[in-house]
């Protein structure tokens, strides 16, 4: 098993899992929070340096309004009640998305959650909140764009590492590992400049079943790759 350096997860099949036991589609997602204290615990055990794991994307506010106020709640009680794992675990939370676009409430508990870990030395954990990947890359350009028309910055000075240093979390490392749950194999709007050379791994089980026995499999899984960022290896 090789432990990467960076993992990023796509946390599918909440609804699916509740579906199948003839639950609301909330029940998956509270029995998600079980998956996600074991996947963050364990990731912060193994030394990983960057976990981040994909929340509420831009896409889903599309959703019943009913469903959505029950997610943002849920993500308050997260937030609060998980406190002393990632103090415990040294774990650092960041954010990644569009926050004016949660409600006061959960902005609150989520910079409360960021300011109490933020000397934390361990794993730095990402929470993908109104994210999108295409979003993250417009929010960047007019950034870029507001800097050239200020005079600050030349067009023909713009390379990657412009981009790179504005997007939402730039001091990170780019995802090794990409994990997606559920059997589906698509990206989902997810990270698309980061995972550019990751590995890309997909298990069966639903999120909420996702614990350390699949993890360990997907660093087993990963370990077995040889990764040549587009080079030949000699």
């Amino acid at each position: 098993m090789a432990v990467p350096r960076s993992v990023a997860v796509i946390m599918d099949g909440n609804g699916r899992w509740a579906a199948q036991r003839g639950f609301e589609r909330i029940k998956g997602h509270e029995k998600g929070v079980d998956a996600v204290r074991t996947t963050v615990t364990e990731c912060a055990r193994l030394g990983v340096e960057a976990l981040t794991l994909y929340a509420f994307s831009e896409e889903n506010w599309s959703r019943p309004a009913r469903e959505v106020n029950l997610l943002m709640r849920l993500l308050r009680r997260f937030l609060v009640e998980e406190r002393s794992t990632l103090m415990q675990n040294r774990v650092r939370l960041l954010h990644a998305g569009r926050r004016h676009k949660l409600e006061d409430s959960s902005q609150r508990a989520l910079d409360e959650t960021m300011a109490l870990t933020k000397d934390n030395d361990g794993m730095t954990l990402v929470l993908a909140l109104s994210y999108g990947g295409r979003q993250e890359l417009v929010d960047a350009m007019q950034a870029i764009a507001s800097e050239v028309a200020a005079g600050r910055l030349e067009p023909e000075s713009i390379d990657e590492a412009t981009i790179e240093s504005h997007l939402y979390n730039p001091g990170l490392p780019d995802p090794d590992l990409l994990i997606r749950t559920a059997g589906e194999q698509r990206l989902s709007n997810f990270l698309l400049w980061q995972i550019s050379y990751a590995e890309l791994h997909v298990a069966d089980v639903c999120w909420p079943d996702f614990g350390a026995e699949q993890l360990h499999a997907a660093f087993a899984d990963y370990g077995r790759r040889t990764r040549k960022f587009g080079k030949v290896k000699p």
